[in-house]
Protein backbone atom coordinates (compact mmCIF):
# COMPACT_ATOMS: atom_id res chain seq x y z
CA UNK A 1 0.00 0.00 0.00
CA UNK A 2 1.29 3.43 -0.91
CA UNK A 3 2.26 5.55 2.11
CA UNK A 4 0.94 9.07 2.46
CA UNK A 5 3.99 11.25 1.77
CA UNK A 6 3.85 15.00 2.12
CA UNK A 7 5.08 16.91 -0.93
CA UNK A 8 8.64 18.23 -0.99
CA UNK A 9 7.47 21.80 -1.44
CA UNK A 10 9.56 24.77 -0.36
CA UNK A 11 13.14 24.94 0.84
CA UNK A 12 15.02 22.17 2.64
CA UNK A 13 17.66 23.36 5.09
CA UNK A 14 20.59 20.97 5.49
CA UNK A 15 22.41 21.69 8.74
CA UNK A 16 25.86 20.21 9.26
CA UNK A 17 27.93 20.09 12.44
CA UNK A 18 31.49 20.08 11.13
CA UNK A 19 32.15 22.13 7.98
CA UNK A 20 35.40 20.39 7.12
CA UNK A 21 36.57 18.47 4.05
CA UNK A 22 33.55 16.17 3.72
CA UNK A 23 30.88 18.82 4.22
CA UNK A 24 32.54 21.45 2.02
CA UNK A 25 33.12 18.90 -0.75
CA UNK A 26 29.44 17.96 -0.66
CA UNK A 27 28.21 21.56 -0.58
CA UNK A 28 30.57 22.64 -3.36
CA UNK A 29 29.53 19.63 -5.39
CA UNK A 30 25.83 20.43 -5.11
CA UNK A 31 26.46 24.03 -6.11
CA UNK A 32 28.55 22.87 -9.09
CA UNK A 33 25.84 20.43 -10.18
CA UNK A 34 23.21 23.16 -9.93
CA UNK A 35 25.29 25.29 -12.31
CA UNK A 36 25.80 22.41 -14.73
CA UNK A 37 29.55 22.30 -14.04
CA UNK A 38 29.69 18.67 -12.88
CA UNK A 39 27.72 15.46 -12.46
CA UNK A 40 26.59 14.02 -9.08
CA UNK A 41 28.48 10.75 -9.52
CA UNK A 42 28.13 8.37 -6.57
CA UNK A 43 24.78 9.74 -5.46
CA UNK A 44 22.05 7.10 -5.54
CA UNK A 45 19.34 9.76 -5.24
CA UNK A 46 20.61 11.64 -8.30
CA UNK A 47 22.00 9.01 -10.66
CA UNK A 48 20.64 5.67 -9.41
CA UNK A 49 17.86 3.67 -11.07
CA UNK A 50 15.34 1.35 -9.44
CA UNK A 51 13.61 -1.62 -11.02
CA UNK A 52 9.82 -1.75 -10.72
CA UNK A 53 7.72 -4.83 -11.33
CA UNK A 54 8.87 -7.84 -13.32
CA UNK A 55 11.97 -7.77 -15.50
CA UNK A 56 9.68 -8.31 -18.49
CA UNK A 57 8.05 -4.91 -17.80
CA UNK A 58 11.39 -3.11 -18.35
CA UNK A 59 10.63 -0.31 -15.86
CA UNK A 60 13.81 1.28 -14.48
CA UNK A 61 13.15 4.92 -13.54
CA UNK A 62 15.64 7.17 -11.79
CA UNK A 63 15.09 7.13 -8.03
CA UNK A 64 14.70 10.91 -8.05
CA UNK A 65 11.85 10.51 -10.55
CA UNK A 66 10.22 7.70 -8.58
CA UNK A 67 10.03 9.08 -5.04
CA UNK A 68 9.28 12.72 -4.11
CA UNK A 69 12.72 13.98 -3.10
CA UNK A 70 13.68 17.59 -2.53
CA UNK A 71 15.14 19.25 -5.61
CA UNK A 72 18.79 20.31 -5.38
CA UNK A 73 17.79 23.89 -6.25
CA UNK A 74 15.60 23.98 -3.13
CA UNK A 75 18.41 23.10 -0.70
CA UNK A 76 19.95 25.69 1.64
CA UNK A 77 23.12 24.82 3.58
CA UNK A 78 24.28 25.88 7.03
CA UNK A 79 26.29 24.50 9.89
CA UNK A 80 28.72 24.83 12.75
CA UNK A 81 32.49 24.55 12.97
CA UNK A 82 35.25 25.22 15.49
CA UNK A 83 37.06 27.28 12.83
CA UNK A 84 35.70 30.59 11.51
CA UNK A 85 36.45 29.98 7.81
CA UNK A 86 33.49 30.29 5.46
CA UNK A 87 32.79 27.27 3.25
CA UNK A 88 34.88 28.62 0.37
CA UNK A 89 37.90 29.17 2.62
CA UNK A 90 37.40 25.79 4.30
CA UNK A 91 37.17 24.04 0.92
CA UNK A 92 40.36 25.74 -0.27
CA UNK A 93 42.15 24.67 2.91
CA UNK A 94 40.87 21.10 2.58
CA UNK A 95 42.52 20.83 -0.86
CA UNK A 96 40.04 18.22 -2.11
CA UNK A 97 38.58 20.07 -5.12
CA UNK A 98 40.39 21.89 -7.89
CA UNK A 99 40.81 25.67 -7.39
CA UNK A 100 39.16 26.38 -10.74
CA UNK A 101 35.95 24.63 -9.75
CA UNK A 102 35.86 26.37 -6.37
CA UNK A 103 36.41 29.74 -8.05
CA UNK A 104 33.37 29.15 -10.28
CA UNK A 105 31.11 28.75 -7.24
CA UNK A 106 32.95 31.08 -4.87
CA UNK A 107 30.05 33.50 -4.20
CA UNK A 108 27.70 30.66 -3.25
CA UNK A 109 30.27 29.13 -0.89
CA UNK A 110 31.38 32.39 0.71
CA UNK A 111 27.81 33.09 1.83
CA UNK A 112 27.86 30.04 4.12
CA UNK A 113 29.59 30.98 7.37
CA UNK A 114 29.82 28.59 10.33
CA UNK A 115 27.91 29.21 13.51
CA UNK A 116 29.86 28.82 16.74
CA UNK A 117 30.29 25.15 17.54
CA UNK A 118 29.70 23.06 20.64
CA UNK A 119 33.16 21.73 21.45
CA UNK A 120 34.77 19.76 24.25
CA UNK A 121 38.51 19.30 23.87
CA UNK A 122 38.44 16.20 26.07
CA UNK A 123 36.56 14.46 23.23
CA UNK A 124 38.87 15.61 20.41
CA UNK A 125 42.31 16.45 21.78
CA UNK A 126 43.97 17.22 18.45
CA UNK A 127 41.66 20.08 17.44
CA UNK A 128 41.85 23.57 18.90
CA UNK A 129 39.50 26.01 17.16
CA UNK A 130 38.29 29.36 18.50
CA UNK A 131 34.76 29.51 17.05
CA UNK A 132 33.21 27.89 20.11
CA UNK A 133 30.05 28.43 22.16
CA UNK A 134 30.38 29.30 25.85
CA UNK A 135 27.66 28.40 28.35
CA UNK A 136 27.28 27.43 32.00
CA UNK A 137 25.84 23.98 31.30
CA UNK A 138 25.48 21.48 28.50
CA UNK A 139 21.74 22.06 28.68
CA UNK A 140 22.37 25.74 27.91
CA UNK A 141 24.54 24.67 24.97
CA UNK A 142 21.67 22.51 23.68
CA UNK A 143 19.31 25.48 23.98
CA UNK A 144 21.81 27.59 22.04
CA UNK A 145 21.91 25.02 19.23
CA UNK A 146 18.09 24.98 19.17
CA UNK A 147 18.16 28.78 18.85
CA UNK A 148 20.61 28.45 15.94
CA UNK A 149 18.22 26.01 14.27
CA UNK A 150 15.26 28.37 14.71
CA UNK A 151 17.21 31.39 13.46
CA UNK A 152 18.57 29.53 10.42
CA UNK A 153 15.12 28.32 9.44
CA UNK A 154 13.61 31.79 9.77
CA UNK A 155 16.46 33.59 8.00
CA UNK A 156 16.46 31.19 5.05
CA UNK A 157 12.69 30.68 4.87
CA UNK A 158 13.05 26.90 5.12
CA UNK A 159 9.96 24.68 5.19
CA UNK A 160 11.88 21.68 6.51
CA UNK A 161 15.27 20.86 8.04
CA UNK A 162 17.59 17.88 8.37
CA UNK A 163 20.88 17.56 10.25
CA UNK A 164 23.84 15.37 9.23
CA UNK A 165 26.87 15.09 11.52
CA UNK A 166 30.07 15.57 9.48
CA UNK A 167 32.25 16.43 12.45
CA UNK A 168 35.36 14.60 13.59
CA UNK A 169 35.41 11.27 15.41
CA UNK A 170 35.03 11.73 19.16
CA UNK A 171 36.86 9.64 21.74
CA UNK A 172 35.52 6.20 22.58
CA UNK A 173 32.88 5.99 25.32
CA UNK A 174 30.37 3.30 26.21
CA UNK A 175 26.73 3.57 27.25
CA UNK A 176 26.21 4.60 30.87
CA UNK A 177 23.25 5.31 33.13
CA UNK A 178 23.02 8.90 31.87
CA UNK A 179 22.20 7.55 28.38
CA UNK A 180 19.42 5.15 29.40
CA UNK A 181 16.40 7.52 29.52
CA UNK A 182 15.54 11.00 28.41
CA UNK A 183 15.00 11.98 32.05
CA UNK A 184 18.51 10.85 33.00
CA UNK A 185 19.97 12.47 29.87
CA UNK A 186 18.39 15.88 30.48
CA UNK A 187 19.48 15.71 34.12
CA UNK A 188 22.98 14.97 32.85
CA UNK A 189 22.84 17.98 30.52
CA UNK A 190 21.97 20.26 33.43
CA UNK A 191 24.75 18.77 35.56
CA UNK A 192 27.44 18.77 32.84
CA UNK A 193 27.83 15.02 32.85
CA UNK A 194 31.22 14.23 31.23
CA UNK A 195 29.69 11.29 29.33
CA UNK A 196 27.48 13.59 27.25
CA UNK A 197 29.48 14.46 24.15
CA UNK A 198 29.13 17.45 21.82
CA UNK A 199 27.60 15.23 19.11
CA UNK A 200 24.92 14.11 21.57
CA UNK A 201 24.09 17.74 22.27
CA UNK A 202 23.55 18.40 18.56
CA UNK A 203 21.46 15.25 18.22
CA UNK A 204 19.35 16.15 21.24
CA UNK A 205 18.77 19.70 19.96
CA UNK A 206 17.80 18.46 16.49
CA UNK A 207 15.38 15.80 17.76
CA UNK A 208 13.78 18.22 20.23
CA UNK A 209 13.14 20.58 17.30
CA UNK A 210 11.69 17.77 15.16
CA UNK A 211 14.69 17.71 12.80
CA UNK A 212 15.84 14.34 11.37
CA UNK A 213 19.39 13.49 12.44
CA UNK A 214 21.98 11.24 10.74
CA UNK A 215 25.32 10.46 12.38
CA UNK A 216 28.21 10.26 9.93
CA UNK A 217 30.90 9.40 12.50
CA UNK A 218 31.42 6.33 14.71
CA UNK A 219 30.61 8.31 17.86
CA UNK A 220 28.08 7.08 20.37
CA UNK A 221 25.43 9.70 19.57
CA UNK A 222 21.81 9.15 18.49
CA UNK A 223 22.12 5.41 19.12
CA UNK A 224 21.72 5.76 22.91
CA UNK A 225 18.36 4.69 24.42
CA UNK A 226 17.53 8.22 25.58
CA UNK A 227 17.71 9.75 22.11
CA UNK A 228 16.02 6.80 20.41
CA UNK A 229 13.19 7.24 22.91
CA UNK A 230 13.03 10.97 22.22
CA UNK A 231 13.02 10.38 18.45
CA UNK A 232 10.01 8.08 18.76
CA UNK A 233 8.17 10.53 21.03
CA UNK A 234 8.81 13.45 18.67
CA UNK A 235 8.20 11.45 15.48
CA UNK A 236 11.73 12.13 14.19
CA UNK A 237 13.81 9.84 11.94
CA UNK A 238 17.35 9.09 13.15
CA UNK A 239 20.13 6.95 11.73
CA UNK A 240 23.83 6.17 11.70
CA UNK A 241 26.61 5.60 12.06
CA UNK A 242 29.93 6.33 10.34
CA UNK A 243 29.87 7.01 6.58
CA UNK A 244 30.83 3.89 4.61
CA UNK A 245 33.78 4.96 2.47
CA UNK A 246 37.17 3.64 1.47
CA UNK A 247 38.42 0.42 2.99
CA UNK A 248 35.18 -0.58 4.69
CA UNK A 249 33.27 -0.06 1.45
CA UNK A 250 35.63 -2.60 -0.15
CA UNK A 251 35.12 -5.04 2.73
CA UNK A 252 31.33 -4.91 2.43
CA UNK A 253 31.65 -5.63 -1.28
CA UNK A 254 34.30 -8.37 -1.14
CA UNK A 255 33.47 -10.23 2.10
CA UNK A 256 29.88 -11.09 1.03
CA UNK A 257 31.28 -12.61 -2.18
CA UNK A 258 33.77 -14.81 -0.31
CA UNK A 259 31.06 -15.80 2.17
CA UNK A 260 28.61 -16.58 -0.66
CA UNK A 261 31.14 -19.01 -2.18
CA UNK A 262 31.90 -20.61 1.23
CA UNK A 263 35.57 -19.70 0.95
CA UNK A 264 37.41 -19.63 4.26
CA UNK A 265 39.31 -16.66 5.67
CA UNK A 266 42.26 -17.02 8.07
CA UNK A 267 43.24 -13.37 8.29
CA UNK A 268 42.41 -9.86 7.08
CA UNK A 269 45.00 -7.17 7.70
CA UNK A 270 44.01 -3.58 6.88
CA UNK A 271 46.14 -0.47 7.09
CA UNK A 272 45.49 3.13 5.99
CA UNK A 273 47.37 6.38 5.63
CA UNK A 274 45.65 9.76 5.34
CA UNK A 275 46.55 13.33 6.14
CA UNK A 276 43.35 15.37 6.48
CA UNK A 277 41.69 16.66 9.65
CA UNK A 278 40.16 13.21 10.17
CA UNK A 279 43.63 11.66 10.12
CA UNK A 280 44.90 14.21 12.63
CA UNK A 281 42.02 13.47 15.00
CA UNK A 282 42.46 9.70 14.64
CA UNK A 283 46.15 10.08 15.51
CA UNK A 284 44.99 10.12 19.13
CA UNK A 285 44.49 6.58 20.52
CA UNK A 286 41.19 7.44 22.25
CA UNK A 287 39.66 8.66 19.00
CA UNK A 288 41.16 5.82 16.96
CA UNK A 289 39.47 3.28 19.24
CA UNK A 290 36.05 4.70 18.31
CA UNK A 291 36.85 4.20 14.62
CA UNK A 292 38.42 0.79 15.19
CA UNK A 293 35.33 -0.59 16.93
CA UNK A 294 33.17 0.65 14.07
CA UNK A 295 35.40 -0.95 11.41
CA UNK A 296 36.04 -4.25 13.23
CA UNK A 297 32.37 -5.23 13.45
CA UNK A 298 31.91 -5.42 9.68
CA UNK A 299 33.55 -8.79 9.04
CA UNK A 300 32.09 -10.49 12.10
CA UNK A 301 28.54 -9.59 11.12
CA UNK A 302 28.99 -10.58 7.47
CA UNK A 303 30.82 -13.86 8.08
CA UNK A 304 29.06 -15.01 11.29
CA UNK A 305 31.97 -17.16 12.59
CA UNK A 306 29.71 -18.89 15.10
CA UNK A 307 27.66 -20.32 12.25
CA UNK A 308 30.65 -21.48 10.16
CA UNK A 309 33.55 -22.03 12.58
CA UNK A 310 35.36 -24.28 10.08
CA UNK A 311 35.57 -21.31 7.66
CA UNK A 312 35.84 -18.24 9.88
CA UNK A 313 36.29 -19.41 13.46
CA UNK A 314 39.99 -18.53 13.62
CA UNK A 315 40.00 -15.35 11.54
CA UNK A 316 42.54 -12.72 12.63
CA UNK A 317 41.35 -9.20 11.81
CA UNK A 318 43.70 -6.26 12.36
CA UNK A 319 43.19 -2.58 11.46
CA UNK A 320 45.70 0.27 11.41
CA UNK A 321 45.21 3.97 10.60
CA UNK A 322 48.25 6.23 10.32
CA UNK A 323 48.35 10.01 10.04
CA UNK A 324 50.46 11.03 7.04
CA UNK A 325 50.11 14.76 6.19
CA UNK A 326 51.59 14.64 2.64
CA UNK A 327 48.60 12.63 1.40
CA UNK A 328 46.02 15.16 2.59
CA UNK A 329 42.50 13.94 1.81
CA UNK A 330 43.81 11.21 -0.50
CA UNK A 331 43.55 8.10 1.64
CA UNK A 332 45.58 5.04 0.69
CA UNK A 333 44.65 1.64 2.07
CA UNK A 334 46.21 -1.79 1.80
CA UNK A 335 44.45 -5.06 2.57
CA UNK A 336 46.06 -8.47 2.79
CA UNK A 337 43.49 -11.27 2.92
CA UNK A 338 44.53 -14.85 3.59
CA UNK A 339 41.81 -17.16 2.29
CA UNK A 340 41.54 -20.89 1.73
CA UNK A 341 39.48 -23.05 -0.58
CA UNK A 342 38.85 -26.67 -1.49
CA UNK A 343 40.60 -29.08 0.91
CA UNK A 344 41.99 -26.12 2.83
CA UNK A 345 44.45 -24.97 0.15
CA UNK A 346 45.63 -21.38 0.84
CA UNK A 347 45.25 -18.35 -1.45
CA UNK A 348 45.74 -14.60 -1.04
CA UNK A 349 44.01 -11.41 -2.10
CA UNK A 350 45.77 -8.05 -1.95
CA UNK A 351 44.04 -4.70 -2.45
CA UNK A 352 45.68 -1.30 -2.82
CA UNK A 353 42.92 1.31 -2.83
CA UNK A 354 43.97 4.90 -3.55
CA UNK A 355 40.75 6.68 -2.77
CA UNK A 356 39.63 10.22 -2.09
CA UNK A 357 37.85 10.07 1.22
CA UNK A 358 35.71 13.19 0.88
CA UNK A 359 34.84 12.39 -2.75
CA UNK A 360 33.36 9.08 -1.57
CA UNK A 361 31.66 10.62 1.48
CA UNK A 362 30.10 13.70 -0.18
CA UNK A 363 27.33 11.87 -2.11
CA UNK A 364 26.52 9.88 1.04
CA UNK A 365 25.84 13.13 2.92
CA UNK A 366 23.57 14.37 0.14
CA UNK A 367 21.65 11.09 -0.11
CA UNK A 368 21.17 10.87 3.65
CA UNK A 369 19.87 14.44 3.81
CA UNK A 370 17.35 13.76 1.03
CA UNK A 371 16.27 10.34 2.29
CA UNK A 372 15.94 11.49 5.91
CA UNK A 373 13.74 14.35 4.71
CA UNK A 374 11.69 11.83 2.71
CA UNK A 375 11.33 9.61 5.80
CA UNK A 376 10.09 12.55 7.85
CA UNK A 377 7.50 13.45 5.22
CA UNK A 378 6.44 9.79 5.08
CA UNK A 379 5.87 9.83 8.87
CA UNK A 380 8.66 7.30 9.51
CA UNK A 381 10.10 7.91 12.97
CA UNK A 382 12.89 6.38 15.03
CA UNK A 383 15.75 4.30 13.63
CA UNK A 384 15.88 4.23 9.82
CA UNK A 385 17.58 0.87 9.33
CA UNK A 386 16.77 0.94 5.60
CA UNK A 387 19.58 3.50 5.25
CA UNK A 388 22.22 1.02 6.52
CA UNK A 389 23.58 1.07 2.96
CA UNK A 390 25.44 4.28 3.83
CA UNK A 391 26.99 3.34 7.17
CA UNK A 392 29.94 1.32 8.47
CA UNK A 393 28.15 0.51 11.72
CA UNK A 394 24.42 0.60 10.96
CA UNK A 395 22.09 1.56 13.79
CA UNK A 396 19.42 -1.06 14.50
CA UNK A 397 16.91 -1.93 17.20
CA UNK A 398 18.77 -3.26 20.28
CA UNK A 399 17.75 -6.87 19.72
CA UNK A 400 18.83 -6.96 16.05
CA UNK A 401 22.27 -7.56 14.56
CA UNK A 402 23.17 -5.07 11.83
CA UNK A 403 23.26 -6.14 8.19
CA UNK A 404 26.63 -5.23 6.64
CA UNK A 405 26.32 -6.97 3.27
CA UNK A 406 26.08 -3.99 0.89
CA UNK A 407 24.01 -5.94 -1.63
CA UNK A 408 21.41 -6.94 0.96
CA UNK A 409 21.45 -3.35 2.23
CA UNK A 410 20.66 -2.09 -1.27
CA UNK A 411 17.77 -4.54 -1.63
CA UNK A 412 16.37 -3.32 1.70
CA UNK A 413 16.71 0.33 0.67
CA UNK A 414 15.06 -0.20 -2.70
CA UNK A 415 12.25 -2.34 -1.28
CA UNK A 416 11.56 0.38 1.28
CA UNK A 417 11.17 2.89 -1.55
CA UNK A 418 8.88 0.48 -3.45
CA UNK A 419 6.80 -0.01 -0.29
CA UNK A 420 6.50 3.76 0.16
CA UNK A 421 5.19 4.16 -3.37
CA UNK A 422 2.85 1.15 -3.42
CA UNK A 423 4.94 -0.95 -5.82
CA UNK A 424 5.44 -4.71 -5.44
CA UNK A 425 8.49 -5.72 -3.43
CA UNK A 426 11.08 -7.61 -5.46
CA UNK A 427 12.41 -10.95 -4.26
CA UNK A 428 14.42 -11.81 -7.40
CA UNK A 429 12.82 -15.27 -7.43
CA UNK A 430 11.74 -15.00 -11.06
CA UNK A 431 10.08 -18.40 -11.31
CA UNK A 432 6.82 -16.89 -12.52
CA UNK A 433 8.57 -15.47 -15.63
CA UNK A 434 9.70 -18.91 -16.69
CA UNK A 435 6.33 -20.52 -15.99
CA UNK A 436 4.73 -17.87 -18.19
CA UNK A 437 7.26 -18.61 -20.95
CA UNK A 438 6.59 -22.37 -20.69
CA UNK A 439 2.83 -21.78 -20.95
CA UNK A 440 3.32 -19.45 -23.91
CA UNK A 441 5.29 -22.11 -25.73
Amino acid sequence: MKKQIADANGKLGVLIPGLGAVATTMIAGVEAVKKGLAQPVGSLTQTGNIRLGKRTENRYPKIKDFVPLADLHDIVFGGWDVYEDNVYEAAVNAKVLEPGLLQAIKPELERIKPMKAVFDKSYIKNLDGKNIKEAATKYDLALAVMKDIEDFQAKNDCDRLVMVWCGSTEKYIEEASVHQSIYAFEDGLRNNDPLISPSMIYAYAAIKKGVPYANGAPNLTCDIPALVELAKENNVPVGGKDFKTGQTLMKTILAPGLHARSLGIRGWFSTNILGNRDGLVLDDPDNFKTKEVSKLGVLEDILRPEQSPELYGDIYHKIRINYYPPHGDNKESWDNIDIFGWLGYPMQIKINFLCRDSILAAPIVLDLALFMDLAKRADMSGIQEWLSFYFKSPQTAPELRPEHDIFKQLIKLQNTLRHMMGEDLITHLGLDYYQELVEAL
